[in-house]
């Protein structure tokens, strides 16, 4: 989130925090990009009118390097033409200020709920082989060896990982992984959630230490270990 007037700052990360959703706060746009430059976010809400680079000039430079890279402006600039710039800059949604809760809380979810589909069809139709630290995972297989060891896993623990394993670090929160394992014969709680996740624990062995519980929030794959 870029937002320089720290009462609304605080209002929007409450209201993210409440989507279940991890959220990291800047006051720059200057701030934005060099986080960018060594993370990944699913999201990034900005503000237009900010000290130095605008919200707008930030929107496109993002774009300008990542299309997939999800947007959402939240700005005081709520005529036609100020909206109508924004969506053209690259924003794929907009919020005016002042808003409520409940609308921005409901907007972050659509386009999470987008961003979450998009995954899950990348990690089904993938082809790619994964290797870190003797785990192989192999998506156009659908197999899994560890030190060149089967490891069989059920479709749910499969996706599970998978899912974990694209994320590059990032942590997924236990609403996300549920919309993502979801199907149409398939019923996904929390509880199942951390089930999967100790039955995954069980089958993979010491290499288990690279799945980090993030308290109270969900799971990511630690790369650094």
């Amino acid at each position: 989130m870029i937002e320089d007037e720290p009462a609304i700052a605080e209002l929007i990360a409450l209201t993210i925090r409440e989507c279940d959703a991890v959220i990291e706060k800047t006051f720059s746009a200057e701030q934005a990009i060099f986080l960018l430059q060594n993370k990944s976010y699913d999201l990034i809400l900005a503000d237009w009118m900010l000290p130095g680079l605008q919200g707008i000039d930030l929107v496109a430079a993002v774009k300008s390097k990542n299309r997939e890279q999800l947007v959402l402006m939240i700005t005081a600039k709520a005529d036609a033409e100020s909206i109508v710039r924004g969506l053209e800059a690259g924003a794929d949604d907009y919020v005016s200020k002042p808003f409520d809760p409940r609308v921005l809380a409901a907007r972050v979810k659509n386009l999470l709920r987008r961003k979450q589909a998009e995954a899950q069809a990348q990690v089904l139709g993938s082809t790619e082989v994964f290797e870190l630290n003797g785990l192989k995972f192999d998506y156009g297989r659908v197999e899994v060896t560890l030190k060149q060891n089967p490891i069989h896993l059920t479709p749910s623990e499969f996706k599970l990982l998978g899912f974990l394993l694209k994320s590059q670090g990032r942590v997924l929160t236990r609403d996300q992984l549920i919309d993502l394992i979801q199907g149409e014969d398939v019923s996904v709680t929390g509880r199942t959630i951390d089930t999967h996740v100790f039955a995954l624990r069980k089958k993979l062995l010491d290499w288990s230490e690279h799945i980090e519980t993030i308290r109270g929030v969900g799971y990511r794959v630690n790369y650094s270990i």
